[in-house]
């Protein structure tokens, strides 16, 4: 079986994480690694028999890759992407794939020049079972018409140790925003996934409300869809226990995903049509309990998409997680901080100059400084971020 060269740039935590997946895959392994920090790949030319870089540049130029997976800080996905596609590599990029809209367009302007080349993001929830049984019912038309969607997230919770374990963590400047661009692309991603952009945002939010930190770690969005759908959505890291819990309320019933139960109750006539047609004035239509049996999580859903985009360079076919489809996810949240910051509604599509403007405004003008480094226990499970 053909094996692909991946190249990895980052070897932090993430990075690493994927260095491990790779090691139990057969179509592919890793035979480069670059990181600015000399420490971290040191010991990889005369342990691990993998090229060692400490440049982008020289990794490029030199490296024995056919492929490449980015999980650096956030600012370098764009860039790094645009590069490698310079160079004939195909790209894996860890989300998000850019830190705001205008920089997303640039890359995927960048990738459409190479059509030969494969760009995947890592939208490793989409590999979980019950996610795509939910995109399955949506998209076959057993759920019906959409008319609301309510998802509260917040089961991301992160410690003060977190944040201070990385300089660029939670800064305008490092990381380019909070619980929008580091946790919630997964379930921002997912959104856009199922339900297509919305055509309105309005958010409140706030910054540093549970962490020492300059971003934002709770957000309360209202959306509006093209049909006259609407939705809420609700992030924060601030939260323990939290919820994870989607609400989809349509035409033939309501279903509900939460603690990884599927249940459906579906509507034995769609809702319209009864409304329209009964002699009932307080009558609902008779409803068919369904629990939906799908398992609800994937212990190897980064290694799956790993594989997949490796088995897409190989057999030339379409990756599950395609990065342009990253657009969609980062526009959304860019919408919900833009509508905090300028406290009012925004359109979509958004103006990506706009947001690019105002987050530099916020960079330009912050006077945070960040507490030293804590660093990561050794034995931290990266498993439990998920």
């Amino acid at each position: 079986m053909q094996q692909v060269k991946i190249g990895i740039i980052g070897i932090g935590g993430m990075g690493q994480a994927h260095i491990n997946s790779i090691a139990d895959l057969k179509n592919c392994y890793v035979s480069a690694v670059c990181d600015i920090d000399a420490e971290k790949i040191k010991n990889f030319n005369s342990e691990n028999n993998v090229q060692a870089f400490a440049d982008s540049d020289t990794f490029f130029k030199e490296a024995d890759i056919e492929a490449v997976i980015i999980a650096t800080p956030h600012y370098f996905h764009n860039t790094l992407a645009e590069k490698a596609f310079g160079y004939g590599k195909h790209v894996l990029t860890e989300k998000p794939i850019a830190v705001h809209k205008a920089d997303a367009e640039s890359m995927i302007a960048a990738a459409a020049k190479h059509p030969e080349l494969k760009f995947a993001a890592m939208f490793n929830q989409r590999t979980i079972p019950a996610h795509r049984k939910i995109k399955q019912l949506i998209d076959n038309g057993e759920l019906g018409e959409i008319r609301r969607v309510n998802w509260i997230i917040t089961d991301w919770f992160r410690s003060e140790i977190y944040y201070t374990s990385g300089d660029w963590r939670a800064t305008w400047k490092g990381e380019g925003g909070g619980v929008l661009l580091n946790q919630c692309p997964h379930q921002l991603d997912l959104l856009q996934w199922f339900f297509g952009v919305p055509t309105k945002i309005r958010a409140n939010g706030a910054f540093g409300k549970y962490h020492k930190i300059e971003v934002e770690d709770e957000i309360t969005a209202f959306l509006e869809y093209p049909n006259g759908a609407t939705g809420v959505f609700i992030a924060s890291t601030g939260e323990a226990p939290g919820t994870n819990r989607l609400e989809i309320t349509a035409e033939r019933g309501r279903l509900v995903y939460e603690d990884g139960k599927i249940e459906f109750k579906r509507n034995e006539i769609p809702v319209s049509e009864f409304s329209a047609t009964t002699d009932q004035r307080f009558g609902t239509p008779d409803l068919w309990n369904i629990a939906i049996d799908v398992p609800s999580s994937n212990p190897f859903q980064h290694r799956d998409i790993i594989e997949d985009f490796a088995n897409a360079i190989i057999k030339d076919i379409p990756v599950m997680a395609p990065a342009p489809e990253g657009i969609n996810s980062l526009e959304i949240g860019n919408a919900m901080l833009l509508s905090v910051i300028k406290d009012k509604t925004i359109d979509l599509p958004m103006d990506s100059n706009e947001f690019a403007v105002e987050l530099q405004k916020l960079i330009d003008n912050s006077k945070f400084t960040k507490e030293a480094s804590a660093g990561m226990p050794a034995e931290e499970d990266f498993s439990r971020s998920f």
